[in-house]
Parts: structure tokens; C-alpha cells; sequence
């Protein structure tokens, strides 16, 4: 499995699953795929504040495009950034503001089904994120 190339694709995979047991053992996959962060990236100045598990998330831009990497010490959390990591990556910075996080957030379900300290902590990824292209 590779993290997928797109919302819809993830919208699609999510649809699959009739539970969220399933759903979730997902999301961990995904966030198993995620390439692994270089350990000298992680430091106080990439780790993003507002979560309750540690995630780190290095960005760069070269020719208006976004590329960023990220990771977290939670399973879960992880899967959250690999989401992120699909919507996000390869962006151009202009198209960021315009990427409909939340309604893929609300239709996969997880406004649904996760606690409120995960969702916090993925919107405070989001901002981190948005703040890039600002």
C-alpha cells in the first residue's frame, strides 16, 4: 500500500469499510506507509503545537510547490499526517487556501469519530500547514 495520490482516492478507500474499527486499522496503515522523517528534522522548531502526541512537520517550497515531511510518535496520528501528506504535498502554494480539508475530514467521518484532542490536533496541523503558503 502507498499513501494515496489524492482526497478523492482517500474518500474512496474510507468509503470501502462498513466500520470504523476497519476504518481506523486504515488510517494506522496509512500512517505505516509514510516515509519516515529524518530524526535531525524533528526539533523544537518543526514540532507542531496544539497536539497532544508529538508531530513534526518540515516544509519547503521550490518553484511555488509545497513539499513537506512530518511525522508523529502515535499510530493513529500518524495515519491523520498521511492524509495531510496526500492533500498537501505537491500543492502549488497558491492552491492551498483552496484544498476543501475540512469536507474531506467531514465525509471521510472523522468529525465523527475521533476525540476532540485528535481533531485539534489535526487542524492545528492544517494551520501549520496553511501558514506556509501565507
Amino acid at each position: 500500500m502507498a499513501v494515496m495520490d489524492n482526497i478523492q482516492d482517500l474518500k474512496e478507500n474510507f468509503a470501502l469499510f462498513d466500520d470504523w474499527e476497519e476504518r481506523y486499522r486504515y488510517l494506522i496503515d496509512l500512517g505505516r506507509v509514510l516515509p519516515k522523517m529524518d530524526d535531525a528534522l524533528k526539533t523544537d522548531e518543526t514540532l507542531v503545537r496544539g497536539c497532544t502526541s508529538k508531530v513534526w512537520l518540515a516544509a519547503h517550497v521550490k518553484d511555488g510547490v509545497l513539499h513537506f515531511q512530518a511525522d508523529s510518535d502515535a499510530h493513529i496520528v500518524r495515519g491523520l499526517v498521511a492524509l495531510l501528506v496526500a492533500a498537501y504535498d505537491g500543492q502549488k502554494l497558491s492552491d492551498i487556501p483552496n484544498i476543501d480539508i475540512e469536507g474531506m475530514f467531514s465525509e471521510i467521518g472523522l468529525d465523527q469519530h475521533l476525540s476532540p484532542n485528535r481533531r485539534n490536533g489535526f487542524f492545528a496541523m492544517v494551520e501549520r500547514i496553511r501558514s506556509f503558503g501565507a
